[in-house]
């Protein structure tokens, strides 16, 4: 009897020791701040997807979570920052598709964006509108269009970067309708509008114009997206006019490749849990954006897709950076 309970004291002395390694690897997360990069200037709509996101993530993971904005380069300075990044789950990064999917075609990166970054949550969709400044005399899309062809190089588009999806965007319209843009590019969203609505640019493409939209300061002449706008249900989607010009604008979390999976996919959870809540669709609805809840392989692949498709685009359009 007594060796049998030796034997059974000195099992479990080494299957307690078996397994506490394991456990050291897996620690509660989070216990310290975490932060997330935002790879544009504060106030435009990555920026402004962002924030009250990170609210509800200190809220629900009871640890602080804090925006970092690093703009600049097309987004690659912070999108660096993060590939770069110790990979223990206390850093995350948040890039549109411009960034994500886009500027790997445009120029060489530092870093590979498939390979250094891991994929956490494809979260966002997102309308681009597209805007004009009271200055000029349309109040359709034809209108626009009209003036344009007889005005060519005369009207300034103000883009948030060389690269990024407005910039693509712009470019694509332009081609489809036949008018020449002269584009102005600024280190993101959140500077280019001041300018916008100071008429020294006079077209914009980006969610943050709605509230000037609602205020009648800017008129609102089409939407970038596969339907039309709830709340402007007479203003035509661009794919009404031009079937081609038929695109979808996200933002995605990221987290440092190596990062461990289970923070990877818990991450992703509480992000869908938020993503699904009333209060966090209604914050977005005043930016024009919409939640989406999605798994780590759902943004891989549209990563993969978005980079092969707009490569291509790039290619067509003779578009560099370098």
């Amino acid at each position: 009897m007594q060796r049998i309970l030796v034997s059974m004291l000195t099992f479990l002395a080494v299957a307690g020791w078996a397994v506490a390694p394991a456990r050291s690897q897996a620690p509660a997360w989070p216990q310290k701040p975490v932060r997330i990069i935002v790879v544009a200037a504060p106030g435009g709509s990555l920026d402004n997807a962002t924030r009250p996101l990170v609210e509800h993530l200190t809220k629900g993971l009871g640890q602080q979570f804090v925006v970092e904005n690093r703009g600049g380069a097309s987004g690659a300075i912070g999108a660096e920052l993060a590939a770069k990044a110790t990979p223990d789950g206390y850093t995350f990064v948040v890039m549109s598709s411009s960034t994500a999917a886009i500027l790997p075609n445009l120029r060489k990166l530092s870093f590979d964006m498939q390979k250094d970054l891991a994929p956490v949550t494809y979260f966002i969709d997102g309308t681009q509108l597209l805007t004009v400044h009271p200055s000029v005399p349309a109040n359709s899309l034809a209108e626009l269009v009209d003036y344009a062809k007889k005005n060519p190089g005369k009207l300034n588009f103000g883009n948030p970067g060389q690269g990024t999806a407005a910039h693509l965007f712009s470019e694509l319209f332009a081609r489809a309708a036949g008018i020449q843009l002269t584009q102005v590019a600024y280190r993101g969203a959140g500077e280019a509008l001041p300018d916008f609505l100071k008429g020294v640019t006079q077209l914009y493409l980006d969610p943050n114009a709605m509230p000037h939209v609602k205020a009648g300061t800017v008129k609102l002449l089409a939407v970038f997206d596969s339907e039309r706008h709830p709340e402007h249900p007479s203003i035509p989607t661009l794919r009404e006019v031009y079937p081609e010009l038929d695109d979808i604008w996200w933002f995605g979390l990221f987290a440092p490749a190596g990062t461990p999976e289970p923070i990877v996919r818990r991450m992703a959870e509480e992000m869908n849990r938020i993503a699904k809540t009333d209060e966090y669709k209604t914050q977005l609805s005043r930016v024009s954006l919409r939640p989406k809840a999605g798994t780590p392989e759902d943004l891989a692949a549209i990563l993969k897709k978005d980079t092969e498709r707009f490569g291509k685009l790039a290619r067509d359009l003779k578009l560099s950076m370098e």
